[in-house]
């Protein structure tokens, strides 16, 4: 590729870079070894979320590398920088887990900083652990300069060795850190011993890369090539794969090609495409977090598509790719099955993808799935029209105890799974939920109300894996019934109702019901509702206290909650494209 194509006068490197009046800028270049020639060549931040927090993210600065190779060899000048991450694995199931909704805003915001702070003109962007990947790609939309995603790849699956001593269902089978999760219910349960639990930890995650199941790390993995910011298949090959380095480099000389074309990310992600993505959520039982995400995603390009709108999608997708936490497969499974353009390929074949969406590969979605030889195999992929189920992994509910709704997961349930009637034991944080739960201070049937943990009243929106994974772990999965105004993990399984709106802190439903009170939950009609007359829930809102009071006066959190926004349009944190008076990259 020609350096000579590219006019730096119409690039936002040319601040720093052309003309005697940034002799200054250019000494500081040289000092770095940058000749003369590469700068006065484009300039594309490298971003990664690099650390050593976990496994998710400890393989980035090496793919890194890989990538400013395909970037050098189409003429442009590589600049790598690295933000923040919160890994969910690490931060779950105490006080930590209120940082990961909030590094989303603070990846987004650190790396537009970054790139306007130094004036790249195009990104490659790499992440690897949950909030990281929509943070990465939300960064992109905001910035609206060509970009090119790229995930870091998910961990190989653990296995017992032969003959350990631990019990026969955790034997000779593929081990996540869901199974480590639920595998602590077993033994606050007495179900399984010290021993067994010490085996099993050293072996549940063999390598480096994200969590192997379709939990959200890899849910947002297949929403960046169905989106279209990631060439497709790059987010398959486990984090191991040395192969994982050719997609880097693909991946750079494929923004220098869009930097060319002057294709934009908000030519890339439209209406059509976040459609496309939610299709891909839904028809891989996907984490019920793809329904916070894909509306902040859009928000950043000035697109109203709300959680109900995500749900819509959802409801009229069919569910046909096995993978855990509902189903059998890991993500390696996935990618040796065809990966996600074989699943793109069957939802094209039914009619429910726009194959007219760019690509990160300057080519329409319908171009690249063209090429496209590999099949559905029908024991991880089932073909779109012999589905595991009619309706997607992942459902909307609404009712009055949601009028803003909510979403569940009911990837692996069967339907007379998915409707649940009890009575509500409201316990007012997860701490004291999960407290419950280990002292079994509940009874079969009952719908567990975990409230006050919505992105304001939490503040920052935790995951609930560890009290829904040691309910698992007690055998009382199916037997009990869970909302929150949080989230839940990509890996819970089980009827577990999340996000639900308006939060308590807003003063919703979810703040006024009592113990006692009977919900019904319909995930085969999209209901959510509580036994209650209209005129009982406004004499309750007139007794309300007001939103509880949180430790978090102070720092970030508190910045977090006193700009956070509602979870219908993804918890963000600013106005978006629609208050916006300038692109960067036309400034």
């Amino acid at each position: 590729m020609d350096a000579q194509k590219f006019d730096k006068s119409k690039l936002p490197s040319r601040h720093v870079t052309e003309g005697p009046e940034r002799a200054p800028h250019r000494s500081y270049l040289y000092a770095m070894g940058i000749s003369e020639a590469e700068i006065h060549q484009p300039f594309v931040g490298v971003a990664t979320c690099w650390n050593e927090a976990a496994p998710c993210n400890i393989a980035l600065n090496r793919q890194a590398q890989a990538v400013k190779l395909g970037v050098k060899s189409a003429m442009g000048t590589p600049r790598e920088f690295t933000t923040i991450t919160v890994t969910d694995g690490i931060a779950m199931g105490h006080e930590g887990m209120r940082s990961s909704l909030a590094s989303r805003e603070a990846i987004a915001d650190s790396v537009e900083l970054t790139m306007r702070g130094h004036c790249y003109d195009a990104i490659v962007g790499l992440a690897g652990c949950d909030k990281s990947l929509p943070g990465m790609m939300m960064a992109m939309v905001r910035l609206n300069v060509p970009s090119v995603f790229i995930y870091g790849g998910s961990i190989l699956p653990g296995r017992v060795p032969a003959g350990a001593a631990v019990p026969e269902d955790f034997a000779n089978r593929d081990l996540t850190v869901q199974d480590m999760f639920e595998a602590v219910g077993r033994h606050q349960s007495g179900t399984l011993g010290n021993a067994a639990l010490e085996i099993l930890e050293r072996v549940a995650c063999p390598s480096a890369g994200a969590c192997g199941g379709q939990f959200t790390a890899n849910t947002m993995a297949c929403v960046s090539e169905a989106i279209g910011l990631a060439l497709l298949n790059s987010s398959g090959a486990p984090a191991p794969y040395e192969s994982r380095d050719a997609y880097g480099t693909a991946s750079g000389a494929a923004v220098m090609r869009l930097l060319e074309k002057n294709i934009r990310s908000r030519d890339v992600v439209t209406r059509k495409s976040l459609e496309n993505a939610a299709r891909v959520v839904a028809c891989t039982g996907g984490s019920t977090n793809g329904g916070l995400h894909l509306p902040a995603i859009a928000h950043e390009a000035g697109i109203e598509f709300t959680l109900q709108d995500v749900c819509d999608i959802f409801h009229d997708t069919p569910y046909f790719v096995d993978l855990k936490p509902g189903g059998k497969y890991v993500a390696k499974d996935l990618y040796e099955a065809g990966g996600v353009p074989v699943v793109l390929k069957e939802l094209m074949r039914a009619g429910l993808l726009h194959g007219e969406c760019m690509t990160a590969s300057g080519r329409t979605m319908g171009e690249e799935l063209d090429e496209i030889r590999g099949e559905a195999d029908g024991r991880v992929i089932y073909p779109v029209d012999k589905p595991i189920t009619k309706t997607g992994g992942v459902v909307g509910l609404m009712g009055n105890l949601a009028p803003e709704g909510a979403i569940v997961k009911v990837a692996g349930m069967s339907e007379a799974e998915q409707v649940f009637t009890g009575p509500a034991l409201v316990f007012e944080c997860e701490e004291d939920a999960f407290a419950a739960v280990q002292k079994r201070a509940y009874a079969e049937g009952d719908v567990i109300v975990i409230r006050n943990e919505g992105p304001m009243g939490g503040p920052g929106m935790r995951e609930m894996l560890a009290t829904t994974a040691a309910l698992s772990g007690q055998g009382m999965g199916k037997k009990v019934a869970l909302i929150t105004d949080g989230r839940f993990s990509g890996a819970t399984r089980g009827f577990c109702v999340g996000h639900v709106g308006p939060e308590a802190a807003h003063g919703g439903p979810i703040a006024l019901i009592r113990t006692g009170d009977v919900i019904t939950l319909d995930a085969l009609k999209g209901e959510i509702s509580v036994a209650l007359s209209e005129a009982e829930l406004a004499e309750r809102r007139k007794a309300w206290a007001g939103p509880r009071e949180t430790i978090y006066a102070s720092g970030a959190l508190w910045k977090y909650a006193q700009q956070v926004g509602p979870t219908r349009l993804g918890a963000v944190t600013h106005p978006g494209a629609r208050a916006e008076r300038h692109v960067y990259a036309d400034l």
